[in-house]
């Protein structure tokens, strides 16, 4: 178990009763100004900066190239004490362009499929500067490394996509200074995977689906020893067959109980049909996935009433009936727009980072749902991924995906408003990689460039596009 295991997740739970000190749920926005950055790259409130870590398509120390379009990461313990940045590379089948390898360079023999353009890379930084001591590629071969999650075993980078023997969650250690051989977690299911993280106290997975009639499951051992070896479940409303999560209403909550899949590995993308059968919940396409203090935090980025995003809280403590609870929801996409990735500081605080249409934010939720502005993408329309915090809370990574840029900010986070009960999470941390350079690649043709990339990416991903829903009658 990596030093921000149980200890960090223990640590957390002392401090994370999240947003459980309010039952009003009215959503608000604090509009506070953002300091412009003369680069044109990041917005930041006054007292905090920021720094370009890598960019995409620079060489690594081990040869080969950064890959483009990071996103989910994790920090871990390096072997000298260095924080590890694992970092997923969101890179679709055939883009050789985003890969890792240059013109004329082969496929790593350690390669999960020599066809496949994702993977992960390790960044190790200095723990006080920053400094980075190395980078190299961990996991090859893979195709559109989404989300992910912490485990006591290492990263789990997890596959967005269902395709001919792809569609699963990997293992990666976290002190591999070269390329390993891929090892998916095959009973964690075969669907177009999201986030995954395990619970170090019971091993359970909890995983997320970025689909628009998506189930959300956990994987749950039957025996500590034998950590992949169990069931497959989805979750499921108290007393409501295929309960549409999508309508509910913040603060409302929702008892639930889990559903077992019969077969997690199947020929057809059918896991989540399999789950709705048995009474599973639907979910409209849930994505960033955080633990923190025995609850999991998730959002569901084209759910609510305006198809602009939720984001839940999953309350499923053994001592107590668990249930599913509304925290927020867009309603004005001026003040959240599709939350994506999500993430608990070690200070208590919640970060969703937007995938929107319309220029991207780092937001953060406070303790009665609502949304405070902290950073603006200033570069492009790209969206913000992979957002986490070193151990001390000092630095947070994250990434501008389509610019291929991976950041650090730094800064008081421990003084900024909106503070829930002190403490920290159990911590999934993000970032990645490309040039800081881009800032001067503007003008129209760029921004036009980048909202139809955006618009492509989702087309692909989602088997049904957000609408505007309201309640049923």
């Amino acid at each position: 178990m990596s030093s921000l295991g149980r200890r960090g997740f223990l640590q957390a739970g002392a401090a994370l009763t999240l947003l459980q000190a309010s039952d009003a749920r009215a959503q608000s926005t604090q509009r506070r100004k953002l300091v412009p950055d003369p680069n044109g790259i990041l917005d930041l409130p006054p007292g905090f900066s920021y720094r370009v870590l890598t960019h995409a398509g620079e060489r690594m120390s081990d040869g080969y190239r950064t890959p483009g379009n990071p996103d989910a990461m994790g920090v871990f313990s390096g072997p000298h004490g260095e924080l590890a940045l694992m970092r997923n590379h969101e890179v679709m089948p055939g883009d050789r362009d985003n890969g890792p390898l240059s013109p004329g360079q082969a496929p790593p023999p350690e390669a999960y499929d020599p066809d496949g353009a994702g993977g992960v890379t390790r960044v190790l930084l200095d723990p006080n500067t920053l400094e980075i001591r190395r980078t190299n590629l961990v996991l090859a071969g893979t195709h559109w490394n989404c989300a992910g999650g912490l485990s006591p075993w290492g990263w789990l980078s997890c596959e967005e996509i269902f395709f001919p023997h792809h569609g699963y969650v990997f293992l990666c250690p976290t002190d591999a200074d070269h390329v390993v051989p891929a090892k998916p977690i095959k009973p964690y299911g075969r669907f177009r995977h999201e986030a995954a993280t395990v619970d170090p106290q019971t091993l359970i997975a909890y995983l997320t689906e970025d689909m628009g009639d998506a189930a959300f499951y956990r994987f749950v051992p039957n025996d500590r020893a034998q950590p992949f070896v169990g069931k497959l479940q989805a979750l499921a409303a108290k007393g409501t067959d295929r309960f549409d999560t999508g309508y509910m209403q913040p603060g409302q909550r929702v008892a639930v109980h889990w559903v077992d899949v019969p077969e997690s590995d199947p020929e057809d993308d059918n896991v989540r049909l399999q789950a709705h059968e048995r009474g599973a919940a639907r979910f409209w396409r849930t994505e960033g996935l955080w633990l923190a203090g025995g609850d999991a935090y998730l959002c569901a980025t084209a759910g609510g009433p305006i198809g602009r995003g939720q984001v839940f809280r999953l309350h499923h403590s053994p001592q107590s009936e668990a249930y599913l609870e509304l925290v927020t929801q867009a309603t004005d996409t001026a003040v959240l727009d599709m939350p994506d990735n999500i993430t608990v500081s070690p200070h208590g605080h919640v970060y969703v980072a937007e995938d929107g249409l319309e220029g991207n934010f780092l937001r953060r939720i406070t303790l009665d749902g609502g949304v405070i502005d902290f950073a603006r993408n200033a570069l492009s329309l790209s969206e913000f991924a992979g957002p986490c915090f070193s151990p001390d809370g000092r630095h947070m990574f994250v990434n501008i995906q389509h610019d291929g840029l991976t950041l650090a900010i730094t800064g008081p986070f421990a003084d900024e408003p909106g503070l829930l009960p002190a403490g920290a999470s159990h911590a999934r941390h993000a970032a990645t990689a490309r040039g800081a350079g881009l800032a001067g690649i503007g003008g129209g043709l760029a921004v036009l460039a980048l909202a139809a990339l955006a618009r492509r990416r989702r087309a692909q991903r989602a088997a049904h596009p957000p609408e505007a829903r309201s309640a049923p009658t």
